[in-house]
Formats: C-alpha cells, structure tokens, sequence
C-alpha cells in the first residue's frame, strides 16, 4: 500500500517541480516524504482537501508524540510550505509562523590541537585527506566531497566552491600542505578515469543542463570528482551507471572511528560542523590563533601543517 503512494501521480509530480527548480535529490527525497507522512497522517487525503489546519495538527504530533528535534519539525514544515505554495499554488497563511521550532544555541564543540593531531593519526585511506579540506578550507562536507578537478587552483591556492549553501559560489584557501597530497589525488583520479573510459563509462553526472550544451564535457578530466567513489552506482534519477563522488556517510564513520580510536571523550553529535567552522573560529580569535593568510583575507590553522606530516 505504501508503496503504491510512493509511485502515485501526485508525488512524481512533486517531484518534477522540484526537479524544475534544481533542487538537489537530497531535498527532493526529504521533502517527497514528508509529503507522503503528511498525506498517510490524514488518512491518505489528498492535500488538496486538507489546509492550515491539518498542517498545524500533523507539526504538532511531530513535536508532541514524536519527539523530534526542532530541525526536524521545521524540515517537515518547509517540504509542506513548497507543497502548498508551488505545487497546489494554494500558499499557507501566516499561522504557520506560530508553529515553527526554533533551534535552541548550543555552544560549539572545538578540539584542542593535540585532539586534532591524534584524529588525524587515525584517519587513513581515502578519507584523510578530504577530512584535512574540511579542517584547513572550511569547506562543508558536501562541499568537499563534490569537489571537481578543475575547481582546484593550485597556482593561487585556492579552492572553489561551485554551488554552495543558498546555490552561491565562494573561493576559499587551499592550505599548502594539501597540495602535494592533493596533486597525488589527482594522479590516481585520472587513472580511474581512464579505466572508466576503458571499460565504457567515464561520463560524469553534471549539473542542469551542461550534458546537452557541452556534450564531451562528462567525459573530461576536469569534470570529475576530485574524490571518487570505489565502484560506479546507477543514478537514482535517470537510471545511468556512472560513478559518483565518495559517499558522505563512508567519510563521517571514519571519522566518528577515528575519534573513538584516539580516545576524545568530548560530545561529537555531528562530524562536519567540526570540521567546516575551524578557520572561521580561527578568525574570530579561537585560542588556536591565526594561520598564514590565504587568497582574500582567509586563514587556516597553522597546526595543520603537523597534522599533513604526520598523517601523509
């Protein structure tokens, strides 16, 4: 039965408007099920039928019944709120304001240099270095692992970030001691590649409408991924086999591993805050203190370059 609603009409048609705006799949399967747990809450009415009301009723078994977190709650109210005012064309009134959660401020959880060596001592394989980005660039986890080979400028040691939160672009440092390690990357990236090519594959998956407008574009080395995956996957959307970036989860295990193998006893709830917010700490006078200034007034850590040491 629940998967009949799943592959009903009306959620693949929420699907295509959020396809139609370039969502990523991400948000697309968050926000289809959430639909799909609103339209079951209700007794499998179809939204149109249901309004304001409902909505108030369904956040409220979420909080109340379900105890989830505030984000949670306010991810079901945003999926609900693009249902009504893109898909239906019927937007909710102002009553959804009384009902959002906010997130209640949690201090920052930050490592001390020597917790942030012996995390590194116990990374290896392929998650090492794009854990040392995410410590020395400030780049999110996303944002790391959908890195493209051209995005990596190594004479202005700089890394751009295609796409980024709120869909802007930004550049930021490329710390130095990541450039050997990263040019090593590369070598192994286009031997993969020429494999792929070898084998029949190589097409990379690329953004809007490129594919169409650049038809050898998937092909080329500067489009793939500078941290590729192990094995080719098909895409969930258009059913191709390709090979896609490393998978987030492979890299927040490793880390959460390393963690535990380095005996930090600190509250770690989530692996890429801690990483993504360390140069911004840094610049806001973080004890660690201020690193080499990068391109555009940014900074990294200076114990970075012990860390690459030891871990490369």
């Amino acid at each position: 039965m629940r998967q009949g609603i799943e592959q009903s009409p009306f959620l693949n048609r929420v699907r295509e408007v959020i396809r139609a705006r370039h969502y990523s799949i991400r948000t697309e399967q968050s926000y289809t099920q959430w639909v799909k747990r609103f339209i079951l809450f209700h007794g499998k009415r179809h939204p149109k039928e249901l309004g304001e009301n409902e909505v108030v009723a369904f956040l409220t078994h979420l909080a109340v019944k379900r105890q989830v977190s505030p984000s949670t709650q306010n991810q079901a109210l945003n999926a609900l709120v693009f249902l009504y005012r893109h898909v239906l064309d019927q937007p909710l009134g102002d009553i959804i304001g009384a009902v959002r959660a906010k997130r209640p401020e949690r201090l920052p959880v930050i490592l001390t240099r020597t917790e942030v060596r012996q995390l590194f001592a116990n990374l290896d394989g392929p998650h090492w270095l794009p854990a040392c980005l995410l410590y020395g660039s400030g780049l999110r986890l996303m944002e790391c692992l959908r890195l493209r080979v051209k995005d990596l400028d190594f004479d202005h040691r700089a890394i751009t970030v295609r796409c980024g939160k709120g869909g802007k672009d930004r550049v930021v440092t490329l710390p130095d001691p990541c450039i050997k390690p990263l040019k090593q990357q590369l070598a192994q990236v286009c031997k993969l590649h020429n494999k792929d090519l070898q084998d029949g594959f190589g097409a990379v998956w690329l953004p809007h409408a490129l594919a169409r407008k650049y038809p050898r574009a998937a092909t080329e080395l500067g489009w793939q991924y500078v941290f590729p995956a192990t094995k080719r996957s098909v895409d969930p959307r258009s059913g191709v086999t390709r090979r896609h970036h490393l998978d987030d989860s492979c890299l927040q295990r490793a880390i959460k591993l390393a963690v535990r193998k380095a005996g930090i006893t600190g509250q770690l709830p989530y692996v890429a805050p801690l990483f993504c917010h360390a140069p911004a700490r840094t610049r806001h006078g973080h004890p660690h203190g201020p690193g080499a200034a990068g391109p555009q007034g940014h900074s990294y850590h200076t114990d970075l370059y012990a860390c690459v040491t030891a871990g490369w």
